[in-house]
């Protein structure tokens, strides 16, 4: 069984890989977030015409951002999204539930978890996702 089991990775891993980019080296960066304005920010996502976001940084399989402003009840398929609030006060939806922010406030969504859908705000949000999102990948939820 062990010689099998030998043979069959030994086997695979002669088969040709797929080609793939480089990954872009990291960068040593220091970003002031509050000094940060709407100048700084590229237009919104059609899809979420309400919030800005701005990429701060791409390190592996992780992107890291800033968002400004609010977006409606939604899903990610394929995108675990890691959310710390800087400024702004009201609720998300969070699942099934609703859920205070306030600054200070972490918030974890994994994939294919309702969210948005703010009161309040508006909202200056730390993000991380992980994998990075496909621009496509938001679904509305009634």
């Amino acid at each position: 069984m062990l010689a099998l089991a030998f043979g069959a990775g030994a086997f695979v891993s002669r088969l040709p890989q797929t080609a793939q980019a480089a990954a872009a080296p990291v960068v040593a960066t220091s970003i002031d977030l509050n000094a940060l304005d709407p100048a700084d920010f590229p237009p919104p996502n059609p899809a979420l015409p309400n919030i800005r976001t701005k990429t701060l940084a791409q390190v592996d399989s992780s992107v890291f951002a800033l968002s400004v402003g609010t977006a409606p009840k939604h899903t990610h398929a394929g995108t675990t999204e890691v959310q710390f609030v800087l400024a702004g006060t009201g609720t998300e939806w969070l699942g099934d539930k609703q859920i205070s922010l306030a600054p200070g406030m972490f918030v974890v969504v994994p994939p294919n978890t309702a969210h948005g859908g703010f009161t309040g705000g508006p909202f200056r949000l730390y993000t991380v996702k992980t994998p990075p999102q496909d621009p496509s990948d938001y679904h509305m939820v009634p």
